[in-house]
């Protein structure tokens, strides 16, 4: 979130919930101005958020697994904390606000890829909210004129991610030779985007960005989770006995894709191989020990 006032240039607004840490910020402490506060808040986010001149909201509950057994956090943080910052951005006359969605919203696609303009077809508690935040925040761009961009990424990787997520999962459960757990048949798709190729899509349609336009994030790298699985077992030299299917989830989408014309129209693209990006992401967690390891008790 971008501020004119003041000597610092961004302010990081977050809760600080199980899945985050200060020291997912190291590195860049001194280049921020870092406030702990909800987005579902009013006090919280008009505080901290008084002199800024653009959102980017990354704010999100995002673990399918959580919404399904507790809707109630992904309503309010993803839907409702949504509306707090729209709000709080047409009121200050924010001369930016991004939205970062998820293609989750589009549901599942058997063949082909989903365009922006595809209808939403959300299965989870978490897709519906992320959903349900992307029509709002368009509906505010439509009544109050407000200058919106959505972007909507497939599944990203890398450091930093918390380990129940399914790459680093499956990759602290090789480290310690326990089982692989897959959902189904394992044949269920996802496209991958290493996280630092993600940012760099949002700080471009954070700058380039049509207003009121969506722009679908992807990179072709399209996996089956047993892939994925077998991969990074290859890559950790650990046998593929590892992998174990587990009882399906409810509602799981079988196959997520992505066209993205419209923001490769504007000049983005992908800069990193999956199976080169998944090697480094596999070296960093081995590496950093001392960051995951007080996660997992």
């Amino acid at each position: 979130m971008t501020k004119k006032h003041e000597d610092h240039e961004l302010i990081v607004l977050d809760k600080m919930t199980y899945a985050g840490s200060v020291e997912n910020l190291r590195g860049v402490l001194d280049k921020i101005e870092f406030v702990k506060g909800d987005v579902t808040n009013e006090k919280d986010v008009e505080n901290a958020l008084k002199n800024v001149d653009a959102i980017i909201n990354f704010a999100a509950e995002t673990h399918v697994d959580r919404s399904i057994a507790d809707p109630e956090n992904f309503v309010r943080t993803n839907f409702f904390g949504t509306y707090v910052l729209l709000e709080h951005a047409r009121k200050h006359d924010v001369e930016r606000y991004l939205q970062v969605s998820s293609d989750e919203v589009y549901g599942s696609i058997g063949k082909g890829s989903f365009r922006e303009e595809d209808a939403l077809n959300p299965s989870s508690p978490y897709s519906a909210c992320k959903g349900g935040a992307d029509l709002l925040v368009q509906a505010y761009q439509k009544t109050y004129r407000l200058p919106v961009v959505i972007t909507r990424t497939t599944n990203n990787f890398g450091p930093y991610q918390y380990p129940e997520k399914l790459i680093p999962l499956l990759i602290l459960r090789a480290h310690q030779n326990a089982p692989l757990p897959l959902y189904g048949d394992g044949m269920n798709v996802r496209d991958w985007i290493y996280v630092e190729d993600n940012c760099s899509a949002i700080d471009m349609m954070f700058e380039k960005g049509k207003v009121g336009e969506i722009y679908n994030i992807a990179t072709g790298n399209e996996k089956t989770n047993l892939e994925v699985a077998k991969l990074i077992l290859k890559q950790m030299n650990k046998p593929e006995t590892l992998i174990t299917f587990v009882k399906d989830r409810p509602g799981h989408d079988r196959r997520y894709s992505l066209d993205t014309t419209r923001i490769r129209k504007l000049g983005w693209k992908p800069k990193h191989d999956f199976e080169d990006a998944l090697k480094k992401t596999i070296n960093w967690y081995l590496d950093n020990e001392w960051w995951w390891k007080p996660l997992l008790r």
